[in-house]
């Protein structure tokens, strides 16, 4: 707009991925924010997006989900200004964002470069254990545990990897790390190496997997991203259906210079990201890949 002003902007939404409406709103809205935050930016003022099947369901649900929305707006302290609401046998919701950044500070997930190293600030695992809780098997305990990720704004994050001179971003979302890695690796021209052993993954996600609870879209971003992807002969079958796992509202994906990785991790720890991780690092060849070690 400006020399010094550029808008982001952003849209997201999408069915309930927990039974409780407020939570479900929260997670929509937190993830909603994300992009913002990936590239750097402040969010400033939201839409509500919701498709709600008002025949059939108490209008008290969708209080509910918005007022969940709401909460992580005013946390984020971002205006909600309006929004549009449709008639839907299913119910959606999400929220379309405006954000600023200053134009020389943008992030994108285009200029990560060889050398750099990668941190991910939120583990893996989410699309499993929303598999295994549609499925009644969930324990109680790793529910709470997604959800508490899930709703957790990455501003932190955010803020954090500007001040440590970081390169590119992205948030892991429905693609995956796989997916949204090789998103980063094609758009920098490189490429990118995961050391499985350093990626965080919540533990039920692991049991959850083993039982064959995998949800369809990560068999979907397996399908459609391994051609592009180098699998180390010790890395197992299961790790990797973590690793295609699509992800509601998960972290940030940095590159940023190695020199300053460890700094920036000791910082998003010491702020409370205590699952943050350094999990690999960019490579000039080959181009547009990841390997898997």
């Amino acid at each position: 707009m400006t020399d010094d002003l550029a808008l982001v902007q952003t849209v997201d939404f999408f069915t309930p991925i927990v039974d409780d409406p407020f939570t479900f709103g929260q997670i929509a809205a937190a993830n909603a924010l994300s992009d913002v935050y990936a590239m750097g930016g402040t969010p400033l003022t939201a839409l509500n997006l919701a498709a709600f099947p008002i025949k059939t369901l108490s209008l008290s649900i969708l209080k509910e989900i918005l007022r969940g929305g709401l909460s992580k707006l005013e946390e984020a302290g971002v205006a909600l200004v309006g929004g549009h609401t449709v008639e839907d046998p299913e119910v959606k919701y999400g929220l379309a964002v405006t954000g600023i950044v200053h134009p020389r500070e943008i992030l994108t997930n285009a200029k990560a470069l060889p050398g750099d190293h990668l941190v991910l600030t939120k583990p893996i695992g989410t699309g499993v254990i929303s598999t295994a809780l549609k499925g009644g098997i969930a324990s109680e305990a790793a529910v709470r545990k997604i959800i508490e990720a899930m709703v957790a704004l990455n501003d932190r994050s955010s803020r954090w990897m500007k001040k440590f001179g970081s390169h590119a971003c992205t948030d892991i979302t429905g693609f995956g790390l796989i997916g949204h890695g090789l998103e980063m690796a094609a758009a920098s021209n490189v490429g990118l190496v995961l050391d499985s052993g350093e990626i965080p993954f919540f533990l039920e996600a692991t049991e959850y997997a083993r039982m064959g609870l995998v949800p369809g879209g990560a068999h979907s971003n397996r399908q459609f991203f391994s051609c592009r992807v180098d699998v180390g002969s010790n890395v197992s079958a299961l790790l990797m259906d973590l690793l295609y796992d699509p992800q509601t509202s998960g972290g940030l994906l940095i590159s940023l210079p190695a020199d300053q990785a460890g700094a920036l991790l000791a910082a998003l720890r010491t702020d409370g990201l205590a699952d943050a991780s350094i999990v690999g690092e960019v490579v000039e060849e080959p181009r547009g890949r990841i390997q898997i070690r």
